[in-house]
């Protein structure tokens, strides 16, 4: 599916997990389709992936495809590019699977040398690494509050860049991310948190 225009009422499914501790094996990921930047909260879906596991990619696409609101769908969103510490999400597969273009946003410039040497300690440490260099370089979107970067496919980095702006309107997290995030940390915790 291609992005020809990015309108303001967008269906984005942004994805986001539960905060864990080190005795968690298993951790919650919320998806949220959300109109654009709009505080509209269409539908939420919710999954679980093992800590440092494999399954982040399968089980986000799982849920994109199989939701109601797939036919609505024009991107998935992802706050970063590993959830649950470091089950890395294959974005190339994630667009093959569910013919979405996928967005990754992070607020931080991240230091891939500092990130690969934490990642080299676990099990497969090449298949995961090779979903980080597949995803490509970050790129920088400089904003009123900050700067955000990201790494894209299936749209162009012009039209991602006209996304990111659209959808971020109540902090410098889109909204997408930030709703998942307070509904995540909210399943975990009794009560929702920022720090999106």
């Amino acid at each position: 599916m291609s992005i020809r225009k990015i309108k303001e009422e967008i269906r984005i499914l942004g994805w986001d997990d539960s905060p864990f501790s080190e005795e968690d094996e298993r951790v919650p990921i919320v998806g949220s389709v959300v109109r654009g930047g709009k505080p509209y909260l269409d539908g939420v879906l919710v999954e679980d992936i093992a800590v440092d596991g494999f399954d982040a990619t399968q089980k986000i696409a799982k849920a994109s495809k199989n939701t109601k609101h797939r036919d609505q769908l024009r991107i998935i969103m992802l706050d970063g590019i590993t959830f649950a510490g470091f089950n890395t999400v294959d974005i190339e597969k994630l667009h093959r699977e569910t013919d979405l273009p996928v967005v990754v946003v992070t607020r931080k410039n991240i230091d891939f040398g500092k990130f690969k040497k934490a990642m080299e300690k676990l099990p497969g440490f090449k298949r995961r690494w090779k979903c980080i260099e597949r995803a490509g370089d970050l790129k920088e979107l400089s904003m009123p509050d900050g700067k955000l970067y990201f790494q894209n496919i299936g749209i162009s980095e012009k039209k991602t860049k006209e996304l990111l702006k659209m959808s971020t309107s109540n902090s410098l997290t889109p909204e997408p991310i930030r709703i998942s995030h307070l509904i995540a940390s909210g399943i975990k915790e009794g009560e929702s948190i920022g720090g999106a």
